[in-house]
């Protein structure tokens, strides 16, 4: 008992000098051992059934996991209320009504709102077609708690556009956001029952027009949009900080400059955490991440390198568990790949891998802290 109330270089200097350096070298590799071991049961891979080409995963704030994946079909919508450890039948996003002869839907972005409403904006090929212009817009669904089906799918801007993504809150609040020349927004208050005409966030903003934008409430309520700007071919990555009176805040965020004299169609995303937000996107091929506090403001390292590599949109994921501890997930030629970092934004063990189909990247955080990734 005494024993252990000992520093350990008081404990090692009671020993022989040969057999204190043994001790002291095997208790390092003993716990650099369980932190490996640790660090390598915190991402946990979840294979759907059925699920070839996940796009998005969301895990709502009564632990059920909400998941979309891509199919001949369009959308399917799974959930799992056991920790991934299985998953509902496949449901169908788009209505019968909906589906016309040789229009396709893709999955762009899922939102869990208020008492675990599912909200979904989907994107077609009606250019390809060579539909009306009005129908080329942002494809819009949701999904009530207990429902059996989505909603039929409306066409919320009527508008030649892409780079779609959605935030929704626990109150009611849902913002969708879009790309079409400059970056537009529309609110809705009700759970996405009626939403506002689009308007532009902000006229000083020239975005990339073939990337995307990634949209969250921060944890004052605030919406928080990134975009990569294109002003003089520099691919920097921006920050918008709005709140409900208009007020905003523009920041870079992004720290390695990327002269680039055309669109490099890039993904990126940001979420909420209880402090701020954590975001990633790609320059110059490599995933960079960040954390940020609730203004916006990067936080200490920086923006840090990751191993990660993106392809021409390609999804990538960045999330923080309760810790502090974060996951950086992407995709890159069939291969979802991730790294976890601790909370002062050092790598914690190696990067992860495995096999997986598509263009998406999804990933959760778990109810014990841990992650898990849906190849």
């Amino acid at each position: 008992m005494i024993r252990s109330t000992f520093p350990m270089n008081t404990f090692i200097a009671f020993l022989p000098r040969t057999r204190g350096l043994c001790l002291l070298g095997a208790l390092f590799f003993s716990l650099a051992g369980a932190r490996a071991a640790e660090t390598a049961d915190r991402v946990k891979v979840v294979h759907v059934p059925g699920a070839a080409n996940v796009m998005k995963a969301e895990r709502g704030t009564d632990g059920t996991i909400h998941l979309l994946f891509d199919a001949n079909g369009g959308p399917n919508y799974v959930r799992s209320t056991d920790g991934g450890a299985t998953f509902s039948a496949p449901l169908s996003v788009v209505d019968e009504a909906a589906r016309k002869p040789g229009l396709e839907y893709a999955t762009w972005d899922m939102a869990i709102g208020q008492d675990g409403r599912v909200h979904v904006v989907m994107g077609t090929n009606a250019w390809k077609l060579k539909l009306p212009q009005e129908q080329w817009g942002m494809q819009y669904a949701t999904l009530a708690a207990g429902a059996k089906t989505f909603t039929p799918v409306r066409n919320l801007n009527h508008k030649p556009s892409e780079g779609y993504s959605l935030a929704a809150s626990g109150s009611g609040a849902v913002t969708a956001s879009f790309l079409s020349g400059k970056v537009y927004t529309m609110a809705s208050r009700d759970g996405g029952e009626n939403f506002s005409p689009y308007a532009e966030v902000n006229p000083l903003i020239d975005p990339c027009k073939c990337c995307t934008t990634s949209t969250t409430y921060g944890p004052d309520g605030r919406l928080a949009l990134i975009y990569r700007e294109e002003t003089n071919n520099e691919r920097d990555i921006y920050l918008v900080l709005a709140d409900r009176n208009g007020q905003q805040k523009r920041t870079r965020i992004s720290a390695t400059s990327w002269q680039l004299q055309a669109c490099p169609m890039t993904y990126f995303t940001i979420r909420g955490t209880p402090t701020g937000f954590v975001t990633a996107w790609p320059t110059k091929g490599q995933i960079y991440f960040a954390r940020l506090d609730k203004d916006g403001t990067v936080l200490p390292p920086g923006e840090i390198p990751t191993p990660g590599r993106s392809g021409m949109r390609t999804g990538v994921v960045a999330l923080s568990a309760p810790d502090g501890v974060s996951l950086v997930v992407w995709k890159s030629q069939d291969v979802l790949g991730w790294q976890l970092y601790d909370v002062a934004g050092a790598p914690l063990g190696k990067p992860g891998s495995v096999p997986s189909r598509g263009s998406g990247a999804a990933a959760v955080v778990l109810g014990n802290g841990k992650f898990a990734v849906f190849p």
